[in-house]
């Protein structure tokens, strides 16, 4: 068996479970492996129907012992967040089935529906993608659970914080006791956790990179309740790491909006009517005089 095989195998326990999941006359017909997971094994399900036809499903398994200790609460949230966009506008895979605590499968898992799209890390085409980020974003933190996700979680503390080698030591002390102090208030949103161009599924043309579109989010094992500011920074960290820190600190020339801001909405934005449809911590630079405020977590 080679390596390819066995990635795109499914354990006996697992391809039981599945299939008590199916619908009468329903059989995996083909499982694919799919690249990209990191935290876990994702597999693509084509399932024949009993009236003819196929339909499409993935599968989600935590296999590393990390992801293994950590799949019980990792899976709740996904299992939590995919039943909570129905007419949101925010297009995610629709829930199967979940086995958390693989009480039936070799290793904790999750089926859901498949997503037609991919990921797109290229240059090309990168301002049409960010603001189509941006608005999904806002999009996500609009959504009004019917049960919160769990609060959120830093991702780091004082004590974890390893200073890059020739950074300016004044400067990462100064932040290291900002994370050490209490957060400041916010207003509680609807968090993704891991919003990033990773996982966010496009239909794109190589001959028309403008002309993107989102086809849905996936990879909600971080969901959360928490600021917005969160999951802002966090792709923004990810699009300076792929594209250069223009992409976070804004280009006018090139966006024709203001340094720092991403796109305003009444939910989170500036409300200085100054025309940018854009916002910033700092409110926006061309309505500062007007009265302009961000509505959003503070």
């Amino acid at each position: 068996m080679t390596k390819h095989d066995e990635a795109a195998t499914v354990q006996p326990l697992t391809r039981a479970w599945v299939s008590g999941h199916l619908e009468a006359g329903e059989r995996i017909t083909r499982v694919e492996a799919l690249r990209g997971g990191i935290t876990a094994e994702m597999r693509r399900l084509t399932v024949g129907r009993r009236a003819g036809g196929t339909r499409t499903l993935v599968l989600r398994s935590f296999v590393s012992p990390y992801a293994v200790e950590r799949a019980d609460d990792w899976l709740g949230r996904e299992a939590g967040a995919l039943t909570q966009f129905a007419g949101t506008g925010v297009v995610a895979p629709e829930l199967v089935a979940v086995d958390p605590t693989a009480a039936h499968c070799a290793y904790p898992s999750l089926l859901m529906t498949h997503l037609a799209g991919r990921t797109v890390l290229a240059d090309a085409g990168v301002e049409t993608r960010v603001r189509l980020l941006a608005r999904r974003l806002v999009a996500i933190h609009a959504v009004r659970p019917a049960e919160r996700p769990p609060a959120y979680v830093a991702l780091t503390t004082a004590d974890s914080v390893v200073v890059p080698r020739g950074a300016d030591p004044a400067a990462w002390a100064a932040a290291i006791d900002v994370i050490r102090g209490p957060p400041p208030p916010y207003e509680g949103r609807f968090l993704h956790g891991d919003f990033q161009p990773g996982n966010v599924l496009f239909d794109m043309s190589p001959a028309r990179p403008a002309a993107a579109r989102i086809t849905g989010v996936v990879d909600w094992a971080t969901a959360s309740w928490g600021p917005a500011d969160l999951d802002v920074a966090h792709c923004s960290t990810n699009l300076a790491l792929l594209h250069g820190p223009a992409w976070v600190r804004g280009s006018p020339r090139r966006t024709r909006r203001p340094v720092g801001c991403w796109p305003r909405t009444r939910a989170s934005g500036c409300t200085g009517g100054c025309g940018t449809g854009w916002w910033s911590r700092r409110k926006c630079g061309r309505c500062r005089g007007r009265g302009g405020r961000r509505a959003g977590p503070t």
